[in-house]
């Protein structure tokens, strides 16, 4: 039986670059074409406008989904410039959401919040997968619209006419040949648009959905942040209720936590960084040491914990508690296939040290509570 000889040299070679690859292989960019990757396209055009309020340029979202199936997304900011970007030639909205890796300062903020598969806040992948994009900036009295098509600019950036106020409103309709008929879930990004509600005091979003006969429409902003987070996770009888913020330079952030200990059974820890939810990481091991160090050191100290006993293990002291732990990193490193691992060294360290202290000074301030918390961890160890 004869062989068929195969060859393979350069001319095998296929390059795809920008939006050819995008559109190519767009799981690769979006994650999936399900509703999960539609879900992806709305929060990496997002990024941007969360951004500017976080960066205090904007104080309020206005996040919708229209009735003929797009998303828009609008925020009060000052509007990007229509001017030319710095080596593109082209204006800044048109760089913005035409050029694949670049992204202007309103996306550089300190603690860049990141919402999208890649982490950068990246439209361009969103108006790419888009049978159309619309862009409307309103800045300095003038309102400027510009039309795309899978990514490609159908107008010049034109201005439209005088107008009140400012901010930017970009617009997009999925392209159905690479979604089929899958739809973006109203309750999925309500959720997720309220878990960086909690994250983030500053922001201020209104949620709408236009899809249906009658309306939905929700605020999402919280000032009490990762304290009203903790509430909506458990609602159950606690005996301590811990919050507290904490920045250290030698991991270049903050840190923010909130932790009870109540009736339900495990442990529920909900870790974040720059408003990504991570499966665990660095954060959260110096967090458990650092709750395992303050709870034994307390319980040693007050005579709960006798000289023959062992310490107890952050599994047992993790009985019960249902804690909130928010990172804003400068430079957060994302590890895993899916990046769901923080992986900054210096930061287990950090937390650690800081949970420690904080969690140990409250213990001594609420003798009563501290009391409860012990007996509640070294009661099952007991029996």
């Amino acid at each position: 039986m004869g062989e068929e000889v195969t060859t393979y040299d350069a001319s095998h070679i296929q390059v795809l670059e920008g939006a050819e690859a995008i559109r190519k292989r767009p799981g690769m960019y979006i994650g999936s074409t399900d509703a999960r990757g539609l879900h992806t396209l709305v929060y990496e055009v997002a990024d941007r406008a969360v951004n500017e309020v976080l960066d205090g340029r904007a104080t309020s979202i206005a996040l919708t989904l229209t009735a003929d199936g797009g998303v828009s997304v609008a925020d009060d900011g000052p509007g990007i410039a229509p001017d030319a970007a710095d080596g593109t030639g082209r204006p800044g909205v048109e760089a913005l959401l035409t050029r694949t890796w670049w992204h202007g300062p309103w996306t550089g903020g300190r603690h860049h919040v990141m919402l999208g598969l890649c982490g950068v806040g990246w439209p361009a992948a969103a108006n790419v997968l888009s049978r159309r994009m619309t862009a409307e900036v309103r800045r300095d009295g003038v309102r400027w619209v510009q039309e795309y098509a899978r990514g490609v600019a159908t107008t010049p950036l034109t201005e439209a006419g005088a107008v009140d106020g400012s901010g930017t409103t970009l617009t997009f309709w999925p392209d159905p040949g690479i979604f089929g008929t899958a739809e973006v879930s109203a309750d999925a990004l309500e959720d997720r648009f309220r878990e960086l509600a909690f994250l983030n005091r500053a922001l201020d979003i209104s949620f709408t959905d236009l899809r249906q006969d009658a309306p939905r429409s929700v605020r999402l902003h919280h000032p009490d942040g990762v304290r009203d987070f903790l509430d909506s996770l458990a609602a159950s009888p606690c005996d301590a209720d811990i919050a507290f913020e904490h920045e250290d330079p030698r991991m270049a952030g903050v840190m923010e936590t909130a932790l009870r200990w109540s009736d339900h059974p495990g442990e529920r820890v909900r870790s974040f960084a720059n408003s990504r939810p991570l499966l665990g990481g660095t954060h959260v091991t110096g967090f458990r040491a650092g709750l395992a160090s303050a709870i034994n050191a307390y319980a040693r100290q007050q005579g709960l914990l006798k000289a023959a006993d062992p310490d107890f293990d952050t599994q047992r002291v993790g009985e019960g508690l249902t804690a909130v732990l928010s990172m804003k990193l400068d430079r957060p490193e994302l590890e895993g296939s899916t990046r769901g691992m923080l992986g900054n060294s210096e930061v287990r360290a950090c937390v650690e040290r800081a949970v420690e202290q904080h969690v140990g000074r409250w213990l001594a301030e609420y003798p009563g509570r501290a009391a409860a918390v012990v007996g509640r961890i070294a009661g099952p160890a007991r029996r």
